[in-house]
């Protein structure tokens, strides 16, 4: 299945240099700080098309992790693989061992959609849902049942989100009425609001400007503190800024480098990342 690792097929040639943004990602991060997620040897097919080869990591809690690399190397793959996305596509399979909180995610006795309540995830791409702001806030608290003060939910989840002052007179008009940027920090909005530990976003900055780029950025940093966040990008200045950690894949599924932020991108163990990082290679 040939692209399905990411959203784009062509690869970025980056000529760049990134250590001015690691001033930005001094990483909070201690070396005792608690694995929320981790993998062991996990490989993951899309029918004969071997997407990722025997990926293991530990991601630590209330940290950004950024995944980097070529497309197609299967940022995104993984990233599926957190919260079981990849069970929606017929021909994937995967193997190995994803742990939450010490729990295999790939157990039998794991409910995929309670999975997800815990992992929330926003795309690449904006996707409001045709409704009011509110109620695309409230979407995921009613479809799984969950009680509360939805007005208190709704005001907190928008205020984590930086979004609250630009629409709290605004809140029963329609979400598809907002500018891009501030699409997409509702979606942040709905995935938080039904408080999940862990946050996956995939690209979540691709489709925007440089203002709400630069907004999405500054609430990745803050919700950190709240929750685990594992963000798949292109953008290595990005990675640089925001990251405490930084997990590096290559062509062929292959995670090549993990380590802290900082040392990836001025000291990598791995001459591939070195080349991939000063662009001699996309």
């Amino acid at each position: 299945m040939t692209g399905t690792n990411d959203p784009t097929n062509d690869e970025m040639l980056v000529e760049t240099d990134v250590s001015d943004g690691l001033s930005a990602a001094e990483s909070s991060v201690t070396d005792d700080a608690e694995t929320v997620i981790e993998s062991k040897d996990i490989n993951v097919w899309y029918g004969d098309d071997h997407a990722l080869t025997d990926i293991s990591m530990e991601i630590p809690e209330n940290s950004v992790t950024a995944m980097i690399g070529p497309s197609g190397c299967g940022k995104s793959t993984f990233l599926r693989c957190i919260n079981r996305m990849n069970d929606l596509i017929d021909v994937a399979r995967v193997e190995g061992d994803l742990t939450l909180r010490g729990k295999n995610v790939y157990d039998d006795d794991v409910d995929p959609v309670a999975l997800r309540r815990r992992v929330g995830m926003v795309f690449q791409k904006p996707n409001p849902f045709p409704k009011s702001i509110y109620d695309n806030v409230v979407y995921g608290l009613k479809i799984q049942g969950i009680d509360g003060d939805y007005d208190q939910i709704v005001e907190d989840s928008l205020k984590r989100a930086a979004l609250w002052d630009e629409v709290k007179d605004r809140l029963h008009e329609s979400g598809l009425d907002l500018s891009g940027g501030q699409q997409q920090r509702l979606c942040i909005a709905r995935a938080i609001a039904t408080d999940p530990e862990v946050l996956l976003m995939d690209e979540p900055a691709s489709a925007l400007d440089p203002v709400a780029t630069s907004q999405i950025e500054d609430l990745v940093e803050e919700l950190a503190e709240d929750y685990t966040v594992v963000i798949v990008t292109h953008n290595m200045q990005q990675a640089a800024r925001i990251s405490d950690k930084t997990a590096v894949f290559l062509t062929g599924g292959e995670l090549v480098e993990f380590d802290d932020t900082q040392k990836i991108f001025e000291n990598p163990e791995s001459q591939r990342v070195e080349d991939y990082i000063t662009g001699k290679f996309g």
